[in-house]
C-alpha cells in the first residue's frame, strides 16, 4: 500500500460523512471559540465571522482527526491561525482596538475591560495565545500543546509568564476599582 492508500485506513464515518461530523464539533465548540477568538481579536463581530470561517474549514475538510480530543485540539489551532492571520492583515493589536483615555463618565467596569485588553495586547502573541486557550476556551495543557506546536511544559511555562505579567499589570486598576466602590 502507497502513502495515497491512506484513505482505507480511516473509519468510513470519516470518510462519507465528514459534514455531519462538522456539525457535531460547531454544536460542541462554537461557544469556546467565539469566547476565544474575542479576545484574541479583540472584536465581536470578527470573532464570529471567523468562527464561522473556522467551520466552513472543518466542513472543507477531507478528514477530520480520529479523537475528540485531537479534533478539539485541531479546531483550535485552525481558530489561532484565523486568528494571527486577521492580526497580520489588519495590523491590529488589542490595544489599537480600545482607543481612547479613560474619562469620568465611563463606568468603571468598561474601564476594567479596557484595562484587561491592554494588558493581553502587551503579551507576547504566543503567551497571549496559550493563556485564551486555557482561560476563555478551556483548553487542557495537551490540547494547547497540539494546537500552537509546543510541549506540555513550554505551555505550562508560557501560562505562567502570562498570569505573572497579567497580574502585575493589572494590580493597580484593580486596586483603583475597588477603592472606588469603597468610597
Amino acid at each position: 500500500m502507497g502513502p495515497c492508500d491512506d484513505w482505507r485506513r480511516q473509519p468510513f464515518s470519516t470518510l462519507v460523512a465528514p459534514n455531519a461530523d462538522a456539525e457535531a464539533l460547531f454544536a460542541a465548540h462554537q461557544a469556546g471559540l467565539l469566547r476565544y477568538l474575542r479576545r484574541a481579536v479583540g472584536h465581536a463581530d470578527t470573532a464570529r465571522d471567523l468562527t464561522q470561517d473556522v467551520f466552513v474549514r472543518v466542513a472543507g475538510s477531507a478528514t477530520l482527526p480520529p479523537t475528540d480530543d485531537d479534533r478539539r485540539a485541531w479546531l483550535f489551532r485552525i481558530a489561532r491561525n484565523l486568528a494571527i492571520d486577521h492580526r497580520r492583515r489588519h495590523e491590529v493589536r488589542l490595544a489599537e482596538s480600545a482607543t481612547g483615555r479613560a474619562d469620568a463618565g465611563r463606568p468603571a467596569v468598561q474601564d476594567t475591560s479596557l484595562a484587561v485588553n491592554e494588558a493581553l495586547a502587551s503579551l507576547d502573541t504566543l503567551d497571549r495565545d496559550v493563556f485564551l486557550l486555557r482561560e476563555t476556551a478551556g483548553l487542557s495543557y495537551v490540547e494547547i500543546a497540539a494546537a500552537c506546536e509546543l510541549t506540555v511544559p513550554a505551555v505550562r511555562s508560557r501560562i505562567h509568564r502570562a498570569r505573572l505579567s497579567l497580574r502585575y499589570q493589572l494590580s493597580a486598576p484593580i486596586t483603583a476599582l475597588l477603592d472606588g466602590r469603597k468610597e
